[in-house]
């Protein structure tokens, strides 16, 4: 089976254990529970215990002509959205995408944390009543690492996560998905456990991929674009070395930026201007589109369309894009920037 089959039969019917890894025994099996075991106390020993406030408000300035409704921006999903591992708001993803898209839009942007620690795919649907109320123009979610190491059937997973997508959607809001991080990447994971890890997440990411471009998301490659930094940079890691660190959470945010703005209309054109751009096939089926952004750095996957169609003979059309990713001022960054301005 090719991994652009695997990535359509994790999205709709698959399930671990059916012939995506094979252990090769009961002693292999044991090993790897073990170690899975060793893993999570180091982690859970290690880990902060209270999650660092949310930074929920309104960030920007309103233009003098009075024209200035906030852009609402709800943050949904896992321990990465909440920004578990740095103690202050402005260190986590969504204080620091919130205040660059206010730059960005020229208009502020009001933020609205619903993410909760420890969150599963399944979670999302209550997320998603909460988020709903808010009337989001625009909505990030980052999901994925527990339903990998809690071994959730793939399947389960894809359908919680494309159903609060197709939710949002209906509602009028633009859905931006970070895809399961590379967990090939964990220190207090040991081998052999750690390969799997990394196939494991590589294939959510590609399964969560396809379900949330054909529920009329798009999604952004987390675990290509942070794996290799993470792995070989330790300031990328909080002290449980699991989560990230400020450092970590900055480049993470760097990374979806240019999609969060992009689906509410404010990524200039200019900034995509001398990347290189991924070759011919830009515009392929859904699923070879979420196997190659699975795994290169950055790229993010959205509806298309070919000669009027959004669908063709092996599914949905999917875009690939790859960006830059900006340099993302704290918001206390931000601010001395603006007050310097005022005063000069």
């Amino acid at each position: 089976m090719t991994r652009m089959a695997t990535a359509r039969r994790l999205a709709t019917s698959a399930a671990y254990g059916g012939g995506s890894v094979a252990l090769g025994g009961a002693a292999i099996v044991a090993l790897l529970r073990e170690e899975a075991r060793a893993a999570r106390r180091n982690i859970e020993a290690r880990t902060t215990k209270g999650d660092p406030p949310s930074g929920d408000g309104i960030y920007g300035r309103s233009p003098r002509n009075g024209r200035g409704k906030p852009l609402v921006f709800t943050v949904l999903g896992d321990s990465s959205a909440v920004g578990l591992g740095v103690e202050r708001s402005a260190e986590t993803p969504g204080v620091l995408i919130a205040a660059a898209l206010a730059e960005l839009a020229e208009r502020p942007v009001r933020l609205v944390r619903l993410a909760v620690s420890g969150a599963r795919s399944a979670d999302l649907d209550a997320q998603v009543d909460k988020a709903l109320g808010e009337q989001p123009d625009v909505a990030l979610i980052m999901i994925g690492a527990n339903d990998v190491t809690s071994r959730t059937r793939p399947v389960v997973s894809v359908r919680h996560l494309a159903d609060a997508v197709r939710r949002l959607t209906a509602a009028g809001c633009e859905v931006v998905v970070g895809t399961c991080p590379d967990l090939g990447t964990i220190r207090p994971i040991a081998q052999p456990l750690r390969t799997l890890a990394r196939r494991w997440s590589r294939q959510m990411a590609a399964a969560q991929t396809v379900a949330v471009v054909e529920a009329g998301g798009r999604t952004v490659s987390l675990g290509s674009v942070l794996g290799p930094a993470f792995a070989s940079d330790r300031d990328m890691f909080s002290v449980d070395q699991f989560h990230p660190s400020a450092h970590g959470y900055a480049q993470a945010a760097a990374v979806l930026l240019p999609s969060v703005a992009d689906a509410v209309g404010a990524w200039p054109a200019s900034a995509d201007r001398g990347v290189r751009p991924i070759r011919r096939g830009t515009v392929r089926p859904v699923a070879r589109a979420a196997v190659r952004a699975a795994s290169r750095t950055g790229t993010e996957v959205q509806p298309a369309e070919v000669r009027g169609s959004d669908t063709g003979p092996r599914g949905p059309w999917a875009l690939l894009r790859r960006r830059r990713p900006p340099e993302i001022p704290t918001p206390d960054e931000a601010q001395e920037a603006a007050d310097a301005t005022v005063t000069t």
